[in-house]
């Protein structure tokens, strides 16, 4: 890493750099970042929820996401990657403003089997249709089931595919225009994202602008 002289910016050179380094010059710079609160099911039948903020939609047709799981720091697989490997179904939601202690508490790193659900007192209920249910307090919801796993790079982590097979959205954020198309209203669902570090972001201003023909 240098700073390039006589200029403001900086210059950091990737292939110079330490994974960690690299890991906390991405993460504040590609910002913000949605957050997958991932919920899957242990072993036991118990509810393991953690949030990941490499995360994005990939394809409509099939209809994919992908959450990029890392390992712990013993090398032993995280238990969402371990039970979405072993059980290859899994609940995405998407959490809003109201919802940040609880989403940041569930990263805290509990023994494996142990339940973040549980320990936060999160309410769920059924997700129509499908095996596992979804938190009640979130306004989306994403219904998958593991399309591919992909393995990545040097660090052990390991890019998830998620075939989505339902969503949930709450009536008081979701709506049909009038061609019928379905409509999200992003100030009324209040989503997270990630910044670097300890940071998050609120949603903020709407810009507007139609695309080119």
């Amino acid at each position: 890493m240098r700073k390039t002289t006589g200029l403001t910016a900086m210059y950091l050179d990737f292939t110079q750099m330490l994974p960690a380094e690299i890991y906390f010059a991405m993460t504040q710079t590609l910002v913000p970042r949605p957050i997958a609160w991932v919920l899957s099911e242990n072993a036991d039948g118990g509810l393991n929820l953690a949030p990941f903020s490499y995360f994005s939609a990939v394809n409509s047709d099939p209809p994919l996401l992908s959450v990029s799981v890392g390992s712990k720091p013993d090398g032993s697989l995280k238990d969402t990657r371990a039970n979405i490997l072993q059980r290859q179904h899994f609940v995405v939601h998407i959490a809003h403003t109201d919802m940040l202690e609880a989403l940041n508490a569930s990263a805290q790193p509990l023994p494996a089997g142990e339940s973040e659900v549980e320990m936060l007192g999160l309410e769920t209920v059924p997700f129509e249709g499908f095996s596992l249910p979804r938190l009640k307090a979130c306004r989306v919801a994403f219904a998958c089931e593991l399309h591919a796993e992909v393995p990545l790079g040097n660090a052990a982590y390991s890019l998830l595919l998620g075939r989505i097979t339902a969503l949930y959205a709450d009536d008081n954020i979701a709506s049909r225009n009038a061609k019928g198309r379905f409509r999200v209203d992003a100030a009324a669902l209040q989503p997270l994202g990630r910044l670097g570090a300890d940071e998050y972001v609120r949603f903020g201003e709407t810009l507007t602008l139609k695309r080119p023909d």
